[in-house]
């Protein structure tokens, strides 16, 4: 069992910056990829980013390219999304969670309880 407790939500205004983390413990967590996902009002959960247990491969959704930065520290047990020139339509629940590699929730075993992100215009 791995739980995974995201913080560094909030609100922020259009072209600012937030840095999310994701604090695991349980299992070994350097077993594992991280990956960052988000849902919208009344949707289904969409991959952000994710990151292999080495943290020398990476993936990002087009929408995020550029912007987003997923990295982590096995050393603390901490996974990280850092969110720069944000928009209004990156407005979420942000989740982390820990699994297989992939773009689907399918591939992730374990999740934690989300963080709003909101972005102001």
């Amino acid at each position: 069992q791995v739980q995974l407790l995201e913080s560094g939500g909030g609100l922020v205004q259009a072209g600012g910056s937030l840095r999310l983390s994701c604090a695991a413990s349980g299992r070994t967590f350097s077993d594992y990829v991280m990956a960052w996902f988000r849902q919208f009002p009344g949707k289904g959960r969409e991959f952000v980013a994710a990151i292999t247990w080495s943290g020398l491969s990476t993936d990002y959704a087009d929408s995020v390219k550029g912007r987003f930065t997923i990295s982590r520290d096995n050393a603390k047990n901490t996974a990280y999304l850092q969110m720069n020139s944000l928009k209004p339509e990156d407005t979420a629940v942000y989740y982390c969670a820990a699994g297989a590699w992939g773009r689907k929730t399918t591939g992730y075993a374990y999740w934690g309880q989300g963080t709003q992100v909101t972005v102001s215009s």
